[in-house]
């Protein structure tokens, strides 16, 4: 596709310079030609008033060598004989044919001569003896000059908007068929058993439909096999007491060889049982694994936001939430994700007034995604010691805020949570869920994330509602 976009991107933009550049470079090539021309009859009728005053050849010698282009050689005057037993003189350089110049005598009209090196315009004046001619050489330089130049320029503006269009046809074949590509690539490796793959929902509006159906379907997939498993650990549980009481009546058969066939048969099939249950446990462990591969943060906000908005709603509590309206894929699961949140609304409503506002705001970064939960309460004191006792020191290991699920939360992405003064006026919450595990990195990663920390805030700072006075 992205190859298919270039080619037509050259294709047109070659015909559409083409259309507009050769017609263009005969234009100034004409120009160039008639400038030449107009400047060639200028000096012919320069000359033309001395004719008309006297033909001594004195005087045109004289006004020939005067005039602009006379003592290079490039102006002529042919004058008529006077009277008949004259001859015709050439006064300055007379380039043209004999024949040529009584033709533009004879029909008096200005004409064009084909010389060595160029051409002579021929502009005839009647003067008392006759006709005279006039003759002005026009070098084949003049005729040209500028045009070479010219068509340089046309040609160098004509492949610069050629090589402009193939990069805006790259580009945008590449913005066309990455997403393609991430979708494609995520399909091969669902179908070889990546049940944790996820497509990033980007790009075009159709192929953003395409991922978000896509990784729906993932889902999907991902909860039939985990019912699927489940459902065969429990009848393979509930297989267990059949099985026990054709043991205790094989046990009960006494010897023989149809006795035997039958004890080694129960146990034969209590074995089956067994491998089919450890085998369903172990994917279903897999399979919630690669649940937890990720979720959309802002769809899971969306939800609960809804649950809690109606009992805000009765208690007179103005809520906001920010930055949920596109998709913002973590690596958590979805009943983590909720739960921490629940627990984090859930104390907003049990540790402030009614009628307390609060808000939801997420922001995705390049390498984190900042959920922030914010109200404007009295806030809380010691910010410092609620995270230690959320942490398990210094009391019980519970602070009643919910935090422990939040750091649990963020701990399990390489992220951590922070309690701060909100721009509503009271706390603020915030979990940061890193989308790569950023566990193993040093002092100079914890520099980066908390200069990154420092913009993220401020721009949340900027598309708050402000705070109440």
């Amino acid at each position: 596709m992205r190859w298919a976009l270039v080619k037509v991107a050259l294709a047109v933009t070659a015909m559409v310079v083409i259309a507009f550049a050769v017609p263009l470079g005969m234009v100034v090539k004409e120009l160039a030609r008639d400038r030449a021309f107009a400047n060639a009859e200028r000096q012919a009728a320069a000359i033309g008033p001395v004719l008309a005053i006297t033909t001594d050849r004195a005087a045109l010698t004289r006004a020939v060598a005067s005039a602009e282009t006379g003592p290079g050689g490039q102006l002529g005057v042919h004058v008529p004989p006077r009277g008949r037993g004259g001859a015709p003189a050439v006064i300055g350089a007379g380039r043209a044919k004999a024949a040529e110049v009584a033709r533009a005598a004879r029909y008096g009209r200005a004409s064009v001569a084909t010389v060595r090196g160029g051409s002579s315009l021929l502009q005839p004046t009647a003067v008392a003896s006759g006709t005279a001619v006039v003759e002005v050489f026009v070098p084949e330089a003049a005729v040209t000059n500028g045009v070479t130049t010219s068509w340089v320029l046309l040609a160098g503006v004509g492949l610069a908007l050629i090589v402009g269009s193939v990069a805006v046809a790259d580009r945008l074949g590449t913005r066309m068929v990455r997403p393609a590509e991430r979708l494609a690539g995520a399909a091969h490796d669902l179908g070889d058993g990546k049940l944790g793959v996820r497509v990033l929902e980007d790009g075009p509006k159709e192929l953003r439909s395409a991922a978000v159906a896509f990784n729906s379907m993932a889902d999907q997939v991902v909860q039939l096999l985990a019912n699927e498993r489940e459902l065969a650990a429990d009848l393979s549980h509930r297989l267990r007491t059949p099985l026990t009481v054709l043991r205790l009546n094989a046990a009960s058969l006494g010897d023989g060889p149809a006795a035997e066939h039958t004890r080694t048969a129960v146990a034969q099939l209590e074995r089956e049982v067994d491998r089919i249950i450890r085998t369903a446990r172990e994917q279903q462990a897999l399979t919630q694994q690669v649940a937890a591969a990720g979720c959309d943060a802002a769809e899971v906000i969306r939800e609960r936001m809804g649950f809690w908005s109606a009992l805000a709603e009765d208690e007179g509590r103005t809520v906001r939430v920010a930055g949920a309206d596109r998709p913002v894929r973590v690596p958590v699961a979805r009943p983590e994700l909720a739960a921490a949140l629940d627990a984090l609304l859930g104390n907003v409503f049990r540790h402030t007034p009614e009628g307390t506002a609060f808000a939801v705001d997420v922001h995705h970064a390049e390498d984190a995604v900042i959920v922030l939960v914010s109200d404007a309460g009295p806030g809380i004191a010691d910010p410092a010691a609620a995270l230690r006792r959320g942490h398990g020191h210094g009391g019980d290991g519970s602070t009643g805020l919910g935090l422990d699920i939040a750091r649990r939360l963020a701990e399990s992405t390489g992220g951590d949570v922070r309690i701060g003064r909100s721009v509503l006026g009271g706390t603020e919450v915030r979990i940061w869920l890193a989308l790569h595990d950023r566990r193993g990195r040093g002092p100079s990663g914890r520099r980066h994330r908390a200069r990154r920390l420092g913009r993220l805030r401020r721009r949340a700072l900027g598309a708050r509602v402000p705070r109440p006075r």
